[in-house]
């Protein structure tokens, strides 16, 4: 069976880094995807990599606040990899928005439906629509360098979305839809359990503070040497995915490999 890869979204931060990284390091097709722009989005992950084969990169669109989209992404998937002989081995769910609301009274309605449209029911959208195209029980993995030994479904959650670790509180609405985002990791892992066996697992991953837009604001309040390049980021995010054992499922990790606590 062939192995291929998912990021998604790609067009920017640590999605846009984690697809370059893939196809520098290894040697499987990369699905990487944008709500519009997709020229711009394929020359942004191409730039600079010397020696990679463009055609392993295959630029899509899709949204997750419209699902006609994802549904037309999965059925151009199919048509690349059709499942008969390929199966999904790596897939980054990455899609993230922020409102930082510091107490009750700056909580507005429609900021937060937006930010669970995005950070919640984006990733449940996402295994919807692309879970389908992970290994079954019977499926016959393929080894390949820097990849991890079984497929990983990899969701983008936030240390902010633990409750054991929440001493400041604020941010109420991306609190909370991290917290859920760890909870689909592990209702979801449950369901890979039983159809895909130590074939697959899902985690929830942290990336440490990084420097993209959605963090931007607060960028002066967080010491230099923990302010991290999307680059950085990424590469330490594969590195504990590739990582990760049979008892590691599940459960949200962060940059380090250490356990974000639910």
């Amino acid at each position: 069976m062939n192995p291929w890869s998912l990021v998604t979204p790609a067009s920017r931060g640590i999605g846009l880094q984690i697809a370059r990284q893939i196809l520098q390091t290894s040697s499987v097709p990369v699905v990487a995807t944008a709500r519009k722009d997709l020229d711009q989005m394929k020359e942004n992950i191409l730039s600079g990599l010397d020696g990679v084969d463009e055609s392993r990169l295959h630029v899509l669109r899709a949204d997750v606040l419209d699902e006609s989209s994802l549904e037309e992404a999965a059925a151009q998937c199919t048509r690349l990899f059709p499942k008969k002989d390929h199966y999904l081995h790596l897939s980054f769910a990455v899609p993230g928005l922020l409102f930082p609301e510091k107490s009750p009274s700056q909580i507005k309605y429609d900021d937060a439906l937006l930010t669970f449209q995005t950070n919640t029911l984006g990733p449940l959208m996402l295994l919807k629509h692309f879970s389908p195209f992970l290994p079954r029980k019977a499926t016959k993995l393929a080894s390949i360098d820097n990849l991890p030994p079984g497929a990983v479904w990899a969701t983008m959650s936030a240390r902010v979305g633990s409750i054991s670790d929440n001493k400041l509180g604020g941010w109420y609405s991306y609190r909370a839809s991290k917290a859920a985002v760890n909870q689909i990791t592990k209702t979801f892992d449950n369901y890979l359990r039983t159809s895909a066996g130590e074939n697959a697992m899902a985690v929830a991953l942290h990336p440490g503070t990084v420097k993209t837009n959605l963090s931007k604001e607060f960028w002066g309040n967080v010491k230099e040497e923990k302010l991290f390049t999307p680059e950085y980021s990424a590469e330490k995010l594969l590195e504990v995915v590739r990582s990760r054992k049979e008892e590691d499922r599940g459960r949200c990790w962060d940059w380090k490999g250490e356990e974000v606590n639910p």
